[in-house]
């Protein structure tokens, strides 16, 4: 099946008693056993759920993995993966990734043993230099939040694969879904969604995900997330499976508008740099064509007069509202320095390209016109 055929009907036909077309949600703790050593597939929720395990391989199918396995939030997802390690291991990763997994890397894990690399990693050079004898993975956000700069992921992985200790790759395909990369088809080992985004697409659930191109990985991945709780609750799931039904042409939809306000904010006399791979000037646009399917709905611009001019801009559109998330039906834009990023400290932050200039914009679906209409007048404003 092709890929949006795959998104309407992977994990769908479940119900052989009533024969309904969509997954039924098992809203159950519980699961009777047919016997001592006998039940049919599933125990307790926390384990397995009918509705989860229906999303789990309609995500695996979409990503080209083994296994899926849906957690409880995007967080949770980053959270089970780093229980695959050690202290003493070391992690490189990229020094503009999103805040949050920033935070969890520098404040929460370094804290347990495990050792962190922040670098620039559009520069495969940087990759090679900060490898030492206890790196054990290379976490890969590409395109990066928010300043949408791309990871060569074929470098990357030849990387790890020529090292001389075992290092396994990770990447966050958050911001592109399966639908425009899929990173294990380049030889990734571990690719993690928050399914709050693009996957799920209408701002009504939390959920993450964690899919492993290999059994070996799969095991120990099932193994942490039942043993760490993490699963995700079974409505969660059919809302996250019912919203990959539309993944398609939401993206399209999301791409388009996104790349008719790029154009628009390049031209803009108050914009001083646009961040989105589908413009030509975009130093990563050659490398986009090559390892992703289209340009995604993300971007980001700095607005020439600083703080002040970008919290006018922001807080003068009309459709764009307001918020942190992204990947929903609805435009939103934020402010990185005090919002998605504010975990982050100013030195990282500036180290990374952050500035109180930075603003990010996630492009929903509505009419493309209307969009740059509106972010038109914000900024004449």
């Amino acid at each position: 099946m092709r890929f949006e055929t795959k998104c309407v009907h992977t994990g769908v036909d479940k119900d052989g008693t009533f024969n309904s077309c969509t997954t039924p949600i098992y809203t159950t703790s519980t699961f009777y056993w047919d016997s001592l050593e006998n039940h049919k597939g599933f125990d307790y929720t926390r384990s397995g759920n009918p509705t989860r395990s229906a999303m789990e391989e309609n995500i695996a199918a979409l990503e080209c993995g083994v296994s899926c396995r849906a957690t409880s939030t995007g967080m949770s997802a980053i959270t089970l993966v780093m229980h695959l390690f050690k202290p003493g291991d070391h992690i490189i990763a990229g020094d503009d990734i999103y805040g949050g997994t920033y935070r969890l890397f520098a404040d929460v894990f370094t804290k347990w043993g495990i050792k962190f690399s922040f670098v620039k990693m559009g520069d495969i050079e940087n990759v090679k230099s900060a490898l030492t004898p206890e790196t054990k993975a290379i976490w890969i956000e590409t395109p990066s939040n928010p300043l949408m700069n791309l990871v060569d992921i074929q470098a990357v992985v030849k990387v790890a694969s020529d090292a001389d200790t075992d290092i396994i790759t990770i990447a966050d395909n958050t911001f592109c879904s399966p639908y425009l990369q899929r990173p294990i088809e380049y030889g990734v080992d571990i690719v993690i969604h928050s399914t709050t985004k693009y996957l799920n697409g209408h701002s009504d659930v939390v959920g993450g995900c964690v899919i492993s191109r290999t059994e070996e990985l799969a095991e120990r991945v099932a193994y942490h997330s039942n043993s760490l709780g993490l699963g995700c609750s079974p409505f969660d799931a059919w809302l996250v499976l019912r919203g990959i039904k539309t993944l398609g042409p939401r993206m399209e939809a999301h791409q388009h508008g996104a790349m008719a306000l790029a154009r628009m904010l390049e031209t803009h006399p108050k914009v001083e740099h646009v961040y989105y791979p589908g413009l030509e000037s975009h130093r990563d646009h050659e490398l986009a064509k090559t390892q992703q399917d289209g340009f995604g709905g993300m971007l980001s611009f700095d607005v020439k007069e600083g703080r002040s001019a970008a919290e006018k801009v922001m807080l003068n559109t009309k459709l764009f509202l307001l918020a942190e998330s992204l990947g929903g039906v609805e435009s939103l834009i934020e402010y990185p320095e005090s919002m998605s990023h504010a975990s982050m400290t100013l030195e990282a932050r500036r180290a990374a390209g952050i500035t109180e200039k930075t603003v990010r914009v996630s492009v929903g679906i509505e009419n493309s016109e209307d969009l740059v209409a509106d972010m038109k007048q914000a900024l004449d404003s």
